[in-house]
């Protein structure tokens, strides 16, 4: 190797990006000294875990990095535990650093510019994981930084209507989400089997929603999109504690006994000092291949709804084949299907969500005094 060769070649690997640490590798500290040889100089690249197909992965990326500089041998190694803590605190800034702490989410200090989205519904069924995954991902194909967080404890779907296929990694103490059509993943369905019950009280619940919420890595987002549970419970009041700073939007079909169950959710929300920012009417319709429309389950739930609560209907999202098989094949209808009537209806709800902001907080301390 030539003089100078070896900033040639840190060149080179910058361009090998690990999505879910949200960097390059060198930027990261995972690229070791350039040894030189004769005939071939070697380079070491230090990885974090996780499933085999990863390191292939960053394998064949490197090595295709580096074919254009020279021929190096290329040997992997897994990070040890020091340069774990070394690339933990790379990873997170002071506020981080602080907010972890005292056990608190980045996510709830006014500094944050993250809007924490709480996708509910009153009762199961109404299609609120389908609703919260395509919203996740469509918000990311409009170019924003979203992560979706699976808080539906009792009915983890997310993972599987986003065909997540990795799991989460540990750096040190710090979890690393997997990624899947561009956002971060984060659900108890990682760590227990698919057909297991999860039978756990209140006090358990709530640290499982501390853990995921203070000890994973989220990076820098404009968007949490967050699975609530059915219905109100211990994890409703786990999330507004943790995370006081959520707006929420109610999901139901047009049946006017799941509109009656929704507004419950609604109000209950309300009480916790959490703004409910719109209406999202799912199931709106079915449209067979002649062109008629069947309302599967009726008709108007939404506006009802809408008025009710005194916030808008933000879309009616209709019942499609493509909608459904996105969500059993993993592959949301919004990436699958774009033109789908169900993924412009769902696009519509992601403007409507980006155009209205952030919710307006006022704070009872502080008042105008007349002089």
């Amino acid at each position: 190797m030539a003089k100078g060769d070896e900033a040639e070649v840190y060149r080179a690997l910058q361009g090998v990006v690990d999505e879910e640490l949200g960097s390059d590798i060198v930027s990261l500290g995972l690229v070791g000294p350039v040894e030189r040889g004769l005939l071939k100089s070697k380079v070491t690249i230090y990885y974090v875990g996780g499933a085999p197909e990863i390191q292939d992965e960053l394998r064949e990326r490197a090595q295709a990095a580096l074919s254009a500089v020279g021929s190096f041998e290329l040997k992997l190694q897994a990070l040890d535990p020091e340069g774990q803590v070394a690339l933990r605190e790379r990873l997170l800034d002071p506020e981080s650093v602080s907010a972890r702490e005292e056990r608190k989410p980045v996510f709830s200090r006014p500094s944050s510019k993250t809007r924490v989205l709480g996708i509910s519904s009153g009762k199961g069924g109404v299609g609120k994981s389908s609703v919260s995954a395509n919203l996740a991902v469509g918000l990311a194909i409009r170019g924003f930084d979203v992560a979706v967080l699976d808080a539906d404890v009792y009915g983890f779907s997310i993972p599987k209507m986003l065909g997540v296929e990795r799991f989460p990694r540990v750096v040190d103490d710090l979890i690393i989400p997997p990624m899947a059509h561009g956002i971060k993943v984060m659900s108890l369905g990682f760590f227990v089997e698919e057909d297991t019950p999860v039978i756990w009280r209140g006090p358990m619940l709530h640290k499982t929603i501390e853990q995921f919420l203070v000890d994973v890595y989220w990076g820098s987002l404009d968007y949490l999109v967050v699975d609530m549970p059915p219905g109100t419970g211990d994890i409703t009041l786990s999330l507004q504690e943790f995370l006081p700073r959520s707006e929420v939007f109610v999901v139901s079909t047009p049946q006017e006994a799941a509109t009656r169950v929704a507004q419950r959710s609604a109000l209950a929300a309300r009480k916790l000092k959490l703004p409910v920012r719109g209406v999202i009417e799912n199931m709106a319709g079915f449209t067979a291949d002649d062109g008629t429309n069947y309302p599967i389950f009726g008709e108007g739930g939404g506006q009802v709804l809408s008025s009710l609560l005194e916030v808008p209907v933000l879309g009616s999202v209709p019942l499609t084949m493509g909608l459904r098989r996105g969500g059993d094949q993993g592959s949301p209808v919004v990436v699958a299907a774009p033109d789908d009537p169900a993924s412009k209806a769902i696009f519509g709800v992601v403007d409507a969500v980006v155009a209205m902001g952030p919710a307006r907080r006022y704070r009872a301390d502080l008042k105008v005094q007349a002089k």
